[in-house]
C-alpha cells in the first residue's frame, strides 16, 4: 500500500498548492541552515578562542568549526525541513484531497496555523530529545562501522512516520488514526527518500502528500 501512496503522490508535486508550498520551504528551510550555519560557527569559533583549545582566528580552528557547523545541518536536515513543512502542511494535504478525495475533502476541519506551528515545535524537539537519547548508543556503535548509521535511520524513520502521521490525521478527526505498521511504512520510504541527493529537496513534501493518501487511500482501496 505504500508503493501504491508514494506513486499516487509523485505527480501531484506539480499541482499549483503544492509546488507553492515547495519553493516556500525550501526558501524557508536554506534560510534557517544558513542561519543555523552562521550561529553554530561562530558559538564554536568563540568557544576555541576562550576556552584556548585552538587558535580560533586561525586555519584549524575556522576549520573545525565550519566542519562542526555543516555536520549539525546534515544531522538537523530532516528536522528542521519536516518543522518547515509541518507549517504548510495543512495546505498540502487540503491539495491532494481536492484532486484524489473530494468528498473527505468537503468534509475536512482546517486545522488552525496555531496547531501547526505547535506540530512543528513538538517535532524539533523530539528529534533533538529522542537523538541525544541514544547518543551513548551511537558511540559505542561506531566501533561496528555500520550500527551507528543503522541506528539513526531506524530512528529517524520512527520519528519521521510520527511526525507525518500527526500532520495528515489532524484534518479528519472521524477516522481511525494510521496504525503502527503504516506509520512505519511511512517513515521507512520517508527517510529512504531523504537519503538521495535532489530527492532529499522534494523529500518533506512528496512524504506529506504520500501520507495522505495513506491515510485516506485505506477508505478508498
Amino acid at each position: 500500500m505504500i508503493l501504491s501512496a508514494l506513486f499516487r503522490a509523485l505527480p501531484q508535486i506539480a499541482l499549483p498548492d503544492i509546488r507553492a508550498v515547495l519553493w516556500r520551504s525550501l526558501a524557508l528551510t536554506l534560510l534557517a541552515f544558513a542561519g543555523l550555519g552562521v550561529a553554530v560557527w561562530w558559538g564554536l569559533r568563540t568557544l576555541f578562542m576562550r576556552t584556548g583549545w585552538l587558535a580560533a582566528d586561525g586555519f584549524a580552528g575556522a576549520a573545525l568549526a565550519g566542519l562542526i557547523a555543516a555536520l549539525c545541518a546534515w544531522l538537523l536536515f530532516r528536522a528542521v525541513a519536516i518543522a518547515v513543512v509541518g507549517l504548510h502542511a495543512d495546505r498540502i494535504v487540503a491539495a491532494v484531497e481536492r484532486a484524489s478525495y473530494p468528498g473527505r475533502h468537503a468534509a475536512a476541519r482546517i486545522v488552525p496555523v496555531t496547531q501547526g506551528a505547535a506540530g512543528a515545535i513538538r517535532s524539533v524537539a523530539r528529534t533533538i530529545g529522542w537523538n541525544l537519547l541514544v547518543l551513548p548508543l551511537y558511540l559505542l556503535l561506531l566501533a561496528t562501522g555500520i550500527g551507528a548509521p543503522l541506528l539513526f535511520f531506524a530512528m529517524n524513520a520512527w520519528l519521521l512516520g510520527r511526525d507525518l502521521a500527526e500532520q495528515v490525521e489532524g484534518r479528519h478527526p472521524d477516522l481511525p488514526p494510521l496504525s503502527a505498521g503504516q506509520r512505519s511504512q511511512i517513515g521507512l520510504v520517508s527517510a529512504l527518500m531523504f537519503l538521495l541527493p535532489v530527492l532529499n529537496l522534494l523529500a518533506p513534501v512528496l512524504s506529506v502528500a504520500m501520507a495522505t493518501h495513506m491515510f485516506l487511500g485505506r477508505r478508498a482501496d
